[in-house]
């Protein structure tokens, strides 16, 4: 016990050492002074997803275990700590200081690798973890037990996780290639700028390239107040949780690997961003950021690439950026994978993730601005 204190002690001084070796700069911005970078290491386990809080200037990484709160300086104000769980993409919900982020227990090669053999004991569980960020005020919260974390049970994503379909005349584990959630960001209704705040959850997709009916984003739409009524602390696997979404939506992208990583509403644009790492389909452009115009109501439309046909509500992708002639498909050769947080009035903070050469894992959260160039839509604000 003595030995493992010491342990945290010195890994506690050896961050804020490597905080401290790292000077800030200040950027004059529509919400005042906002740092450069934000730069914080910890840990196996890569950086998911970000969200920047201006209101009260503090940072939070998801790094796939643990939830870290950080100052403008990359020093850190709280952490929850103790999930076994592939924490994904985080949003904060900056009126409720409540923050979301997908929780994935599952027994695949992800779920494996974090929690090892253990991952193929356990019921795969698909959660929304809503934090309150208010009580996240000291390092090392208990995810269980610390009283800051609840979580709601996504009963459908298990079953659509679990089941096997018929396409084409084969069959194929998992509907629409879903290997979970990951994306989650909160905005308003698909073609409205305004109003009543939905949450849209992005699920895994499995990068299988000989399977024709997984080339959409599938987006589950949830009210985020009913939501976190349902919603239990985790001290077990519990399944408090919505039966159904209140809608599905399908983005036609091509296949992508893992599904959306990050999405993010943005008010600038209009655009719900989809940060993914590049599909393996030739048939695609295979770009690693797409937008959806959230200003364009979706429509029922004959999903391609399914047989048995289907239908589903698709969404638009915004006619910007880069655009595949075969395809009409849009989208960008940005990085937006790893964590994207957009201010407004074009300014976002996007992750550059990495390795030290001690092999812990640091997320370097750079401040951007919105260009309009479709090679190069953001540029970096130093």
């Amino acid at each position: 016990m003595v030995r493992s204190f010491f342990m945290i002690a010195f890994l506690a001084l050896c961050t804020l050492a490597v905080q401290a070796g790292k000077r800030t700069t200040w950027v004059d911005t529509p919400f005042g002074k906002l740092p450069s970078s934000v730069y914080y290491e910890v840990g196996k386990h890569h950086v998911q997803g970000v969200a920047v809080d201006v209101k009260n200037k503090c940072v939070y990484f998801s790094f796939t275990t643990s939830l870290i709160k950080t100052d403008y300086e990359g020093n850190v104000l709280g952490s929850v700590v103790g999930l076994s769980c592939h924490l994904g993409c985080i949003d904060l919900d900056t009126e409720t200081g409540k923050l979301y982020g997908s929780m994935e227990y599952k027994d695949d090669v992800i779920g494996q690798g974090i929690s090892g053999t253990a991952a193929k004991k356990r019921a795969n569980s698909f959660y929304i973890g809503i934090f309150d960020t208010k009580k996240i005020t000291r390092p090392n919260i208990d995810a269980a037990t610390g009283g800051v974390l609840k979580a709601a049970y996504l009963k459908e994503v298990v079953e659509m996780y679990e089941c096997s379909v018929q396409n084409a005349g084969r069959t194929y584990e998992h509907r629409y290639g879903c290997s979970g959630i990951d994306g989650v960001s909160l905005g308003p209704q698909f073609g409205k700028t305004s109003g009543k705040k939905v949450l849209n959850v992005a699920l895994g997709i499995y990068n299988e390239v000989d399977r024709t009916d997984n080339d959409y984003q599938v987006l589950l739409q949830y009210d985020p107040v009913k939501l976190e009524a349902m919603a239990q602390p985790l001290t077990t696997f519990h399944q408090a949780g919505p039966r159904k979404a209140k809608k599905y939506f399908f983005v036609y992208t091509g296949n992508t690997n893992w599904g959306v990583q990050n999405m993010e509403y943005d008010t600038y644009k209009g655009y719900w961003f989809l940060g993914v790492y590049n599909g393996k389909k030739p048939a695609f452009p295979n770009y690693s950021m797409f937008a959806v115009d959230g200003k364009v109501a979706a429509r029922k439309e004959v999903l391609k690439g399914f047989d048995p046909s289907q239908r589903g509500l698709v969404l638009t992708l915004a006619a910007d950026g880069l655009k595949d002639a075969r395809t009409g498909i849009r989208g960008w050769n940005a990085k937006a994978d790893t964590g994207i947080e957009s201010l407004g009035h074009g300014y976002f903070y996007i992750s550059n993730n990495g390795k030290t050469k001690e092999k812990v894992q640091y997320c370097d959260l750079r401040l951007y601005k919105w260009t309009d160039n479709p090679e190069k839509p953001f540029e970096e604000l130093k």
